[in-house]
């Protein structure tokens, strides 16, 4: 694949958000990588480089709906570099679904938001 086509969907099992968007890109016959992110966690590298694609601090990537987030995060004045090493320490408290392709990523909420990233991928049927 080129890099053009590369696209890696940042996927958790559990989600509902995530398995739609997956399913999408399945039907579609979008050209993927599935990346699991709770077994595969990503450094803090690589979730650095995730961000830059993003656009977004590390606090904006939180899930503040994660019970963990409630119980141990919540209310406290954290640093986004503190929220990068508990992003990389604690996967589950990323947001997901995200869509990478090239240098650009998107949260997939609603999982139809990946059609902004892999836009004309999509061979016509």
């Amino acid at each position: 694949m080129t890099e053009e086509t590369n696209i890696t969907i940042y996927h958790n099992g559990e989600c509902s958000k995530c398995r739609s968007a997956l399913e999408i890109m399945q039907e579609q016959h979008i050209p993927h990588e599935v990346r699991w992110y709770l077994a595969d966690p990503l450094s803090e590298e690589e979730l650095t480089a995730l961000l830059k694609k993003l656009g977004l601090e590390p606090s904006a990537l939180v899930r503040k709906s994660e019970p963990l987030y409630k119980q141990q995060f919540e209310g406290k004045n954290i640093a986004e570099t503190e929220w990068l090493k508990i992003l990389a320490a604690n996967p589950i408290l990323i947001e997901r679904p995200i869509i990478e392709k090239g240098n650009k990523a998107l949260i997939a909420r609603p999982p139809e938001r990946l059609y902004d990233i892999v836009g004309n991928t999509v061979s016509g049927g």
